[in-house]
């Protein structure tokens, strides 16, 4: 057995299904034994940095590893901005990359790149193969490392010439992974849950706040029960969006600069404050300083690093969310509504019914995006991007069911149709719907080329302004006098005759009034489908 075979072999041995990647001549051994193992299914993607976020997409509705690989040099530096963003958001991932044999290593040859230690800031671990008697331990520990405690991207790096070695002894796939050195905590201390439950009692006005790291715990029911039976209302981050269903009477929506004025307001009324899965990160909390001065602070996380990073927290309890809701669960007494608590849902009522403005010639996106939440199938998938597209998302979809997913960590341009291409491989008859801004679609159209080739069904809303709008938006206002520069996207395409050349239809939709028949006609065609959207420039999130 080759190196290369007992890598794909491996593969097998973790379960691995599917693959993204992007073969290149340092990683061909490994492809070529990938072409003898029908049981791995595999995505051609049309650059390497969208096989990261196509298996960060297959990842986020599967709860399985996802697994992509590329060759050396530029094919791995390509490769690094999936990393990047996977790391950000703790998404688990095991990249692959071909390397220039290992006698040559350091010598500068033709796609030669130290691709472990340019990764090495954001990714959980990283491997350099050096024998390939080495690989089904590196690969069952890589799987390891990367699912559990806080889930990250793990890198191995393989040589051809280790690709090519042949095994000196009897192939051996671990059942079993112990390191020494990687022990993550799963069970909260039992002093820090009692003195939770305490806060809790003695609290007025508590509060929980829900991030992504509840979706990576798999924690959603837990989190949902708890909140009821405490009668705690909740806020999230962007990336625990859909956690709850948007009109549970406790979700009183996303926290933070572009959040809801109920979850803001919730947030600075707060005695308490139990964050449970999330960061303290600058967009969701403006000033932790002054919140920790005037609120008791409860942090719930698998890594402990997370904790006092950037707020101090009176309770820290390190461990896997969903085991310590449950904890939690075993001591918590049943709450009741109380008047703070009705206020901030009469708050969120006029929030969510709000009548939005309507200018000739163009679609306001908040009345595009709140019909399409009533659209929706209750398991549908929907794909953000990031810039104004996004922010409108996090703010005017009204999601009961549906599974949110964007890049909340690295903020990543281009990220949503990839990974809606991961979703759509996982789970085939999973409606999706990608949200793009035109900046965004422009960084990752060539994937269309990805959906024609395996047929698949995504739904596409493109939101066209002809700019950079979250960037404009910025630009236009005092801090910066010189106003909007560099954004404006003159020489886009034609995107209807874009998508025409991939095959797939499309329709221009630049009136309030045609939102519903446009959206029936997307979600009622057969096959993926492109609605352009024509926005005014001039909007903007605060409108």
């Amino acid at each position: 057995m080759t190196g290369a075979q007992a890598l794909i072999e491996s593969l097998k041995r973790a379960g691995v299904e599917h693959m993204f990647g992007y073969a290149g001549a340092t990683i061909c051994y490994a492809v070529d034994a990938l072409a003898n193992a029908p049981e791995i299914g595999y995505t051609l993607v049309r650059t390497e940095q969208n096989a990261g976020h196509m298996a960060s997409g297959y990842y986020r509705v599967t709860g399985k590893v996802g697994v992509c690989m590329v060759t050396s040099g530029p094919g791995a530096t390509n490769l690094i901005t999936g990393i990047a963003t996977a790391y950000m958001d703790s998404i688990p991932m095991v990249a692959i990359t071909g390397q220039v044999p290992s006698n040559l290593l350091g010598r500068d040859i033709f796609q030669e790149v130290d691709i472990t230690g340019a990764v090495a800031p954001f990714s959980k671990h990283s491997y350099l193969v050096k024998n390939a008697d080495d690989i089904p331990r590196i690969v069952a520990e890589a799987f390891h490392i990367a699912s559990t405690g806080r889930p990250g991207p793990v890198l191995i790096d393989l040589p051809s010439d280790i690709q090519q070695q042949e095994l000196t002894r009897e192939y051996h796939y671990p059942e079993q992974v112990s390191l020494r050195s990687y022990k993550p905590s799963v069970r909260g201390n039992e002093l820090q849950i009692k003195r939770v439950i305490g806060a809790i009692e003695q609290a007025q006005r508590p509060v929980l706040c829900a991030g992504g790291g509840v979706f990576l715990a798999d924690a959603q029911q837990e989190l949902t029960e708890f909140a009821e039976r405490t009668c705690i209302p909740v806020v999230t981050t962007m990336m625990g969006l859909s956690l709850m269903p948007s009109a549970h009477p406790l979700n009183m929506g996303m926290i933070g600069a572009f959040g809801s004025q109920a979850a803001n307001q919730a947030l600075t009324d707060a005695d308490l404050l139990i964050m449970v899965g999330c960061r303290v990160a600058d967009r969701a909390i403006l000033s932790p300083s002054t919140l920790q001065e005037r609120t008791t602070i409860v942090h719930i996380d698998v890594d402990p690093a997370e904790i006092g990073k950037n707020m101090t927290a009176e309770i820290p309890v390190v461990g896997d969310v969903k085991v310590i809701l449950g904890q939690l669960l075993e001591r918590a007494q049943k709450g009741g509504q109380t008047e703070w608590l009705t206020g901030l849902q009469e708050v969120r009522y006029q929030v969510r019914h709000r009548e939005f403005p309507s200018t000739p010639g163009y679609v306001f996106p908040g009345h595009l995006l709140r019909q399409l939440s009533r659209k929706l199938q209750c398991n549908a998938a929907v794909v953000a991007d990031v810039g104004q597209n996004q922010i409108w998302a996090c703010r005017h979809l009204q999601l009961e069911g549906p599974r949110f997913l964007t890049s909340g960590g690295l903020g990543t341009m281009g990220y949503a149709l990839p990974a809606a291409i991961g979703v759509k491989v996982a789970q085939p008859n999973r409606q999706t719907v990608v949200i793009c801004g035109d900046g965004s679609f422009q960084m990752s159209f060539n994937e269309l080329a990805a959906i024609r080739a395996a047929d698949m069904d995504i739904k596409i809303i493109l939101i066209q302004n002809n700019y950079l709008g979250l960037v404009r938006q910025i630009q236009d206002t005092p801090t910066y006098p010189a106003g909007p520069f560099g954004v404006a996207l003159d020489g886009s395409p034609d995107f209807a005759a874009l998508a025409a050349a991939y095959g797939i239809p499309s329709r221009v939709l630049s009136e309030d009034r045609d939102v519903d028949d446009a959206l029936d006609e997307m979600l009622n065609t057969p096959g993926s489908f492109l609605l352009i959207c024509m926005v005014d420039p001039k909007a903007t999130t605060n409108d």
